[in-house]
């Protein structure tokens, strides 16, 4: 008796349907529905329905117009799998898509189960995901549809960043497609939804946080590009420079530079792969931030440039556990130092750079995955100064500054400068007086400014993301 009462169930189509005590549209409400939600039917009487809700563990009644009724059994699948077909591209209908999915893997028997079921449970859920999440969302029932898909096992992350809360799909059917083997654009979903960015809880530790790159990229490595359109595998692409980036800063900190420096130089491959002529609209945003987290960490994979005897020089040195500690001295008086500091950051020594006339000294700091500041020597009467040059007056996010060269006389500096800001990557080439560092001519291309266009050196035209 109790696997028959199972067979037959009623798919709730409508939000804020009534459960009523009896068959009649007066009769007292016993719970409002909503959309995906699963009655088991044992009965009907007077246009309504009669059923059991096992989540609530209440019976009732419900207009037959309320609902679909399917047996769960294999003359059912071709209905379902319409529905499904249709309802995993319908904006809004995330709970009902998902309800019907878990009603298909009940109704299909077990080779008819494969991982396209899976791929639509994961889109609808990480579609769920992101309304939940959308700033703009004004959306009465998504409380109700989030219950709807936790009662059919769909788990939703919570992660706090920036003083909001983002909701993310925990990934479980994704992971079952990649396990089972899809085709190329549901793999692709997949490893795109197990990788997003902003799904990483920014409270992991540096070393769960490296662990997590590392399994990252595992996951972006069991796509193939070559079955794929040009412009999804651009995706895949970005997706990748952006964790090789992450990966090149993370194994450099850790003293392992061999295997930074092979990171940032598959973030820079695989940023060149993307063909920016098959760069779908939605994508180019991310292609800008991909190629500010790749010039972020671009350093570990540039030879450090031969160090001239005279002229002042840098010393790096090892200070407090994690800590290098940079010393400016005169290679005329061995032992003298012009100026000193300490940091926490991830020095690049090969980003050490000086004027002809010896007045400016250069030099990367890394100081988080994304963010990489220029600090700047220089020389003012007869003492030396030092001051940091950051992507944007922001707090670190992401971004970087170079230097791109000095006026001949070196009485001005050349940088670019990258940073994501209120969403949006700004970019900025700036000619910039010694004495102050203050900015005396600011454009948004390089050939704007005949002063940047005329003395940035072919060095750093060379390496540069920011020309793209």
């Amino acid at each position: 008796m109790l696997a028959a009462a199972i067979l037959t169930v009623a798919l709730v189509v409508q939000d804020q349907a009534p459960l009523r005590a009896s068959p009649q549209d007066a009769a007292p409400r016993q719970a409002t529905l909503w959309q995906g939600e699963w009655l088991e039917v044992r009965g009907e009487r007077q246009g309504f329905l009669q059923v059991y809700d096992h989540r609530r563990e209440r019976p009732g009644y419900i207009r037959q117009q309320q609902v679909r009724v399917y047996p769960l059994d294999e003359t059912s699948v071709p209905q379902l799998q319409a529905v499904v077909d249709f309802l995993r591209d319908t904006p809004g209908a995330e709970a009902l898509g998902i309800g019907y999915t878990a009603a298909l893997l009940r109704a299909a028997n077990s080779s008819q189960v494969g991982p396209e079921l899976f791929d639509a449970m994961g889109t609808l859920a990480e579609r769920l995901a992101k309304r939940a999440s959308s700033r703009k969302s004004n959306d009465e029932a998504l409380a109700a549809h989030l219950d709807v898909a936790s009662s059919y096992g769909v788990k939703l992350l919570t992660i706090e960043q920036e003083g909001r809360t983002r909701l993310c799909y925990d990934g479980e059917a994704f992971r079952r497609v990649l396990g089972l083997g899809g085709s190329p654009e549901a793999r692709l979903r997949a490893a795109l939804a197990l990788t997003r960015p902003e799904c990483i809880d920014p409270a992991l530790l540096q070393v769960e946080r490296q662990a997590l790159d590392e399994w990252r990229a595992a996951v972006l490595e069991q796509v193939d590009t070559a079955q794929l359109p040009a412009w999804q595998a651009n995706r895949l692409h970005l997706r990748r420079a952006e964790v090789y980036a992450a990966l090149a800063y993370q194994w450099a900190r850790r003293g392992e530079a061999q295997r930074g420096a092979r990171a940032s130089e598959r973030s820079v491959e695989e940023l060149a792969r993307v063909l920016k002529s098959e760069l779908a609209e939605e994508d180019r945003s991310a292609y800008a931030v991909a190629a500010v987290r790749v010039a972020a960490s671009r350093w570990a994979s540039v030879p450090a440039p031969e160090q001239p005897g005279s002229s002042p020089g840098l010393e790096l040195t090892q200070g407090k556990p994690g800590e290098t500690c940079l010393r400016l001295v005169d290679a005329k008086t061995p032992g003298t130092s012009l100026a000193a500091h300490c940091t926490y950051g991830l020095v690049w020594p090969s980003s050490i750079r000086r004027s002809p006339q010896g007045t400016v000294v250069t030099v990367a700091v890394q100081l988080l995955e994304g963010w990489t500041e220029l600090w700047v020597f220089h020389q003012e009467g007869d003492g030396w100064l030092l001051d940091a040059l950051s992507p944007a007056t922001m707090d670190p996010g992401v971004g970087y500054v170079e230097l791109a060269g000095f006026t001949p006389d070196g009485s001005r500096v050349l940088v670019a400068r990258e940073a994501l800001v209120e969403g949006k990557v700004k970019s900025s080439f700036q000619v910039l007086k010694r004495e102050t560092l203050l900015p005396e001519k600011t454009a948004e291309r390089p050939d704007d400014s005949g002063t940047f266009k005329r003395w940035s050196t072919a060095d750093w035209r060379s390496r540069t993301l920011a020309v793209r």
